[in-house]
C-alpha cells in the first residue's frame, strides 16, 4: 500500500480523536467552539482521489455526528468543505493549482492563509447554520462562525507548523 494512503489513514484517526477527546469538550462563552478535526480535509493530497476525499469527509462527518449527538450537521458541513476544496485551491492559488504544485504544510504565505481561512468559514458557516435553523438568528450564526472560526483557524496553524515535516 501507498505511504500517502498510510499518512492520511493515521491523521484521520488522530485528528478525529484529538477533537472527540479535547476539543468537543471546549466551548468558550457559547460563541466559540474550536473545530480542528476539518485540517483532514484541508490538508487532504491535491492530486489525491477526489471521490475517495468525498467519501472520507463523509465518514469524517459522520463519526464526528455520532460522538457529537448533531444529527448530521458535522456531516454535511464536511461534505460540502471537500466538494468546494479544488474551487477553493483554484480561488487562493490560481495557476499553481492547475500544475497541482502545492504544498500546505510549508510555510505561511498569503495564498495558504486564505485557503485556510476560506474552507474554514465555509464549513463553519454551513455547520451553524444547519445548527440554528432559524433566520431571525442570523446575527448569532454569524458572531458563532467568525468567533469559531478565528479560533479554529489559529489552532490548525499551530498544528500545521507543529507537524511539519523538517527541511534538510
Amino acid at each position: 500500500m501507498n505511504s500517502t494512503l498510510f499518512v492520511n489513514i493515521f491523521r484521520f484517526i488522530l485528528l478525529l480523536a484529538v477533537q472527540i477527546i479535547i476539543f468537543n469538550n471546549m466551548n468558550f462563552l457559547g460563541y466559540i467552539s474550536p473545530y480542528p478535526y476539518i485540517l483532514f480535509i484541508i490538508l487532504y493530497p491535491v492530486n489525491g482521489n477526489k471521490s475517495g476525499l468525498l467519501a472520507a469527509s463523509f465518514f469524517l462527518g459522520l463519526c464526528m455526528d455520532m460522538f457529537s449527538n448533531s444529527g448530521g450537521f458535522h456531516t454535511a458541513a464536511c461534505v460540502v468543505l471537500a466538494y468546494y476544496r479544488p474551487y477553493l485551491f483554484k480561488f487562493a492559488f490560481g495557476l499553481s493549482y492547475e500544475y497541482q504544485t502545492i504544498k500546505l504544510n510549508d510555510v505561511l504565505t498569503p495564498e495558504r492563509f486564505t485557503f485556510l481561512l476560506f474552507s474554514v468559514l465555509i464549513h463553519h458557516l454551513i455547520l451553524f447554520t444547519l445548527e440554528v435553523f432559524k433566520f431571525t438568528l442570523v446575527l448569532d450564526i454569524l458572531l458563532r462562525t467568525l468567533l469559531s472560526s478565528a479560533f479554529t483557524l489559529i489552532i490548525c496553524i499551530i498544528i500545521i507548523y507543529l507537524t511539519k515535516p523538517n527541511r534538510r
